[in-house]
Formats: structure tokens, C-alpha cells, sequence
């Protein structure tokens, strides 16, 4: 019989984050679908850099197996996986640091999710509001399995490496809420023999940075062509902005439920300049959505420019990235093997 779990997941705060970061193992990622975006930067890539900064450990997942979750074909795979790895590195994440790795190359980790999925029940995942969500989203004709078991697959993501604290947005609390599920009835069915727990329950830290519009005033993302790539040059960038959807009204103001695009473009131009965007608004005032979008494609090329600069360095070097990757991969590999043989052990496996 599957036991309830509590609904509320338990939030860290940033005051118990700094102090003791060391005491802290996290665990964060993305596909590789394509670039990340300004979006990215302000929503994750930013506070990764911070957290590793702060000491806290980092683990950095590339998650090309789940490419396939609501797609028929991994197109571009290496590609995108390789620029995935560039994008990290120009936001400031530092191999020496944070463990970068892809989920194809820890086999252990994937083997994982046999004995977790024996730990929640059909019905659960299929109540899960993000798997709703995502396959609603589907680009395909027919659900596949990998789908539906995609919050068991992120569980095994987060405990292979026991991180404790998982960096989410408010929509991802239900994925994080069945990693916490899955390690509370492993370790009741499956303790050590002292009786201690082999996984830990982990937390979220969840962001406070604001979700940036894309330039159609929907939600920024890679597959609607709606965002600025971290890696665009100036003259793309300014090209997409220019183009983004605004109002009639030419007193700017900053009103984010009744004038959503004006102020998304509002509010990227405070993200770059560090100020607020009401303080903006009243700048531009009646010049209308002309000066509004310069001033925005002026603040994003300037705060962005140190970026993009060391992006184009690192790209010369395609073997580097590589090797960041198969660095990353030992050591998740080291991890992950060692975990899988404790499940073993407990579940008294050959």
C-alpha cells in the first residue's frame, strides 16, 4: 500500500542558504532543445552562478534523454548539448565547481528509475499538474512512456547525487514533491540496517526572479521564437526587439497585467540596468514605444557584452566543452555508481 505524502513542499531560505551553503548539495538542469535565452539568464543561469559562488555544491544536469520525452526526434543532439555546456560557461559556471554532465553518459543514474517507479502508482503520475501541462504542450500525435514517467525520472536526477536542495519555479513544486515521495517510501521500505535513510528529502529553493515575457507577450521559450538567444549578436538582438508586440498607448507605464508587453520589455531593461522598472517608465515617460524598445536594446547589449565576448572565446574550442562534459560524467559516474550499489545492498539485489 502507497502511503500519502503531505502536500507542502519545504522551502530553504535564502538566510539558511548563506549560512551554511558548504551543508548544501544542489541539483539543476536543462534539455538541450536549443539556446537558452535572456529568460534563462535572469530565471536560472544567474542564481546557479551565485549559489556556486556562495560554495554551495553543484551539480549540472544536461538533460538529452528527456529531449525525447515530447518529441519524436532528438534533432541536433551533440549540437545542442555542446551549446548548452557554452552557454553555462559564459553565464560563469566553473567545472572546478559545479559537476556539468549529461544524462546519457551515468548509466547508473538512469537505472535508478526501475526501482523508483515501483514506488508510485499509475494514478499518481497521472494526476501530476506538470505532466498535464507538458503533454498538453506535446508536439506529439501519442503520449509516450517516458513522458508520463518524467517526474520519476527527475527524482532519480535529484537522489542519484543525494542533493538536498533543488533550485524550481512555483510550477515546478509537483515534480519535487514526487523526488520527496520516492525518497521517503525507499527509505521506509528500504533502510539500512541501523535503520538510517539512504536518501535525503530534498528542498526547494525557490526563485525570486521574475518570469520575463517573450517579445509576442507570451511565456519566453526556445521552441516559439519569441525570446533573444544568449549568443545573438547586437544586430539580432535589436532586430527581435524591435519587433516586439507593445500597445497604442505612448505614455509608458509599467502595469504588468494590463499592459503585459510593454512592461515585459519594461522589466528587461530594469534586469539589465539593476534599477527598477517603474523608475524607467517614468524616464521614457511619453516617448512612446520607440524610445522604449531602444532603451531596452541598449541595456540588453550592454549588460550583455562581457557574455557574449567570453562565448565567442569559448566557442573556438568545441574540444573544451567536450571535455568538460566527460570530467563532469567521471565524477557523476563515480556518485552514481556508488548509489546504485546502496540500493542494491538495502533492496538485498545480486
Amino acid at each position: 500500500m502507497l502511503s500519502a505524502e503531505p502536500s507542502a513542499v519545504p522551502v530553504l531560505t535564502a538566510a539558511d542558504l548563506i549560512a551554511d551553503p558548504g551543508a548544501h548539495r544542489v541539483l539543476t538542469g536543462d534539455r538541450p532543445t536549443g539556446p537558452l535565452h535572456l529568460g534563462h539568464y535572469f530565471g536560472t543561469l544567474q542564481n546557479r552562478v551565485r549559489l556556486q559562488d556562495q560554495g554551495v555544491e553543484m551539480f549540472v544536469l544536461v538533460a538529452d534523454y528527456q529531449v525525447i520525452t515530447d518529441r519524436d526526434l532528438a534533432d541536433r543532439l551533440a549540437e545542442h548539448t555542446e551549446n548548452l555546456v557554452l552557454d553555462y560557461l559564459a553565464a560563469g559556471l566553473d567545472p572546478e565547481r559545479a559537476t556539468i554532465f549529461a544524462h546519457s553518459a551515468v548509466p547508473a543514474l538512469n537505472q535508478l528509475l526501475l526501482p523508483f517507479l515501483s514506488l508510485v502508482s499509475v494514478a499518481e503520475l497521472s494526476r501530476n499538474p506538470t505532466v498535464k501541462d507538458e503533454i498538453a504542450h506535446s508536439s506529439q500525435a501519442a503520449v509516450n512512456g517516458l513522458m508520463f514517467t518524467y517526474p520519476v525520472h527527475q527524482a532519480a536526477d535529484i537522489l542519484f547525487c543525494k542533493a538536498d536542495l533543488v533550485p524550481v519555479g512555483q510550477d515546478q513544486l509537483p515534480h519535487l514533491e514526487v523526488a520527496r515521495t520516492v525518497a521517503r517510501r525507499f527509505n521506509e521500505r528500504y533502510p539500512h540496517a541501523d535503520g538510517s535513510a539512504v536518501f535525503p528529502r530534498p528542498r526547494a529553493l525557490l526563485s525570486e526572479a521574475p518570469m520575463l515575457l517573450g517579445t509576442d507577450g507570451g511565456k519566453m521559450s526556445k521552441s516559439r521564437g519569441n525570446a533573444v538567444a544568449l549568443g545573438a549578436d547586437e544586430d539580432e538582438t535589436a532586430r527581435i526587439i524591435r519587433g516586439a508586440r507593445t500597445d497604442a498607448d505612448r505614455r509608458i507605464t509599467y502595469d504588468p497585467t494590463g499592459r503585459p508587453g510593454v512592461s515585459g520589455l519594461l522589466l528587461l531593461a530594469a534586469l539589465c540596468q539593476d534599477r527598477a522598472p517603474e523608475t524607467i517608465a517614468e524616464e521614457i515617460g511619453d516617448g512612446g514605444a520607440a524610445v522604449l524598445k531602444r532603451t531596452v536594446i541598449e541595456s540588453v547589449n550592454e549588460y550583455f557584452r562581457p557574455l557574449r565576448v567570453r562565448r565567442a572565446e569559448l566557442a573556438t574550442d568545441r574540444g573544451h566543452l567536450r571535455q568538460v562534459l566527460r570530467a563532469g560524467a567521471e565524477r557523476a559516474n563515480a556518485i552514481a555508481d556508488a548509489t546504485l550499489a546502496e540500493v542494491r545492498e538495502v533492496m538485498g539485489a545480486i
